[in-house]
């Protein structure tokens, strides 16, 4: 029997700091159509450093994380995809799955989804701290030893794959394989440069070597991570500089088919365009500031024949993708474990985000006890 409230720890942010406060908070038991799950992992993603350096507004306070993974241990009244005890990799997106999006294979621009207002499908949170709500993030909040998930954002996979590994590939490695797959449609023999070696710049990495891309050529500002990049696949690294752009060419002989941009700064991503050969595709992966508009040569990308198209999730399908994911990586073909570079405490998280302000390691994960 699961009491209500639990009692859980929790990473939270109060809205104004740049860093988070370990508090022990109260969940609530699943409600309909909800489910409660029992934290094995988090990942520690730039997404959530958006929020904490005050790049993104979200309401608060707000338990952090939303690359989580774990196992069930409730279920509300109607559930029926989920069962107790089975192991689960949280949708940072969770579709309703009635919207005309949801209805034609497009859950990742559903339009009934409340996961950006950081909510629950009835505009609740099982969140509180004494009396006061609490918001999951993107109606996550992996960064908690229990949270409460809409049941189509909690993803039934194989208890083989290892908590840590399954919560990256609830977001970074769904939006790199998505990017490359779904949204790009890379073909093998083609030509990619990822610019930004972290987290989804590295699982962008993987899905080119899975897909058999080639070259693939890594832009980063740290060696470190270039070597990371090296290790799962890049057959080039290059630290960018005035003359990247000449050098891509000559790599490339004439611009890569494919550039990926997976930082979200404003001046790497209008430099896309300028790395990639006539009839290429541009692709922004990371995500930027609020407000923050970028400036192309229309008329070149015109006449050149360029695409350059946003990538949401990666246009994931957490119900299919994620199932599909953990068998790649049970087969040995996505090495996804190869992508953590540290596994630390909840209590640790703070000195994670601030090596990440740093441009250090690859990504660190929380893994619960």
């Amino acid at each position: 029997m699961i009491p209500a409230p639990l009692k859980a720890r929790a990473a939270v942010h109060n809205g104004e700091s740049s860093s988070l406060d370990i508090r022990t908070i109260d969940v609530a038991a699943p409600g309909p159509g909800s489910v409660l799950v029992r934290l094995g992992a988090s990942g520690v993603c730039g997404s959530d450093r958006h929020v904490l350096d005050g790049d993104w507004q979200l309401p608060s306070p707000t338990v952090m994380g939303h690359e989580g993974a774990g196992t069930v241990a409730a279920i509300g009244e109607g559930v029926v995809d989920v069962a107790v005890g089975d192991h689960v990799i949280l949708s940072w997106f969770y579709p309703c799955r009635r919207c005309t999006a949801c209805v034609s294979g497009r859950s990742y621009v559903c339009t009934g989804s409340r996961a950006e207002e950081c909510l629950l499908p009835d505009g609740t949170s099982a969140l509180s701290e004494n009396g006061t709500r609490v918001f999951p993030y993107l109606a996550v909040g992996s960064m908690s030893e229990y949270t409460v998930v809409p049941e189509s954002g909690a993803i039934k996979v194989p208890a083989a794959v290892p908590f840590d590994v399954a919560s990256l590939i609830g977001c970074s490695i769904a939006t790199g394989y998505g990017a490359v797959v779904n949204d790009a449609a890379v073909q093998a023999g083609q030509s990619a440069v990822v610019v930004g070696t972290g987290g989804v710049g590295l699982s962008i990495i993987m899905a080119l070597n899975l897909v058999g891309a080639n070259p693939i050529i890594a832009v980063d500002l740290s060696e470190e991570k270039l070597a990371a990049a090296r290790e799962l696949g890049a057959t080039h690294t290059l630290q960018p500089g005035n003359d990247l752009a000449a050098q891509i060419q000559e790599i490339t002989g004439g611009g890569a088919d494919f550039a990926f941009e997976a930082i979200g700064r404003v001046q790497t991503i209008e430099s896309l365009p300028g790395l990639i050969t006539g009839g290429g595709k541009a692709v922004i992966v990371g995500l930027p500031p609020q407000d923050a508009p970028v400036s192309i040569d229309a008329l070149e990308l015109a006449e050149s024949g360029k695409s350059l198209i946003g990538s949401n999730y990666g246009s994931t399908v957490p119900g299919r993708d994620f199932p599909r994911l953990a068998e790649l990586y049970l087969a040995g073909k996505l090495p996804v474990d190869k992508l953590i570079s540290d596994r630390i405490k909840l209590d640790e998280v703070n000195e994670a985000f601030d090596a990440m302000r740093r441009g250090e390691r690859a990504r660190s994960v929380i893994v619960f006890d």
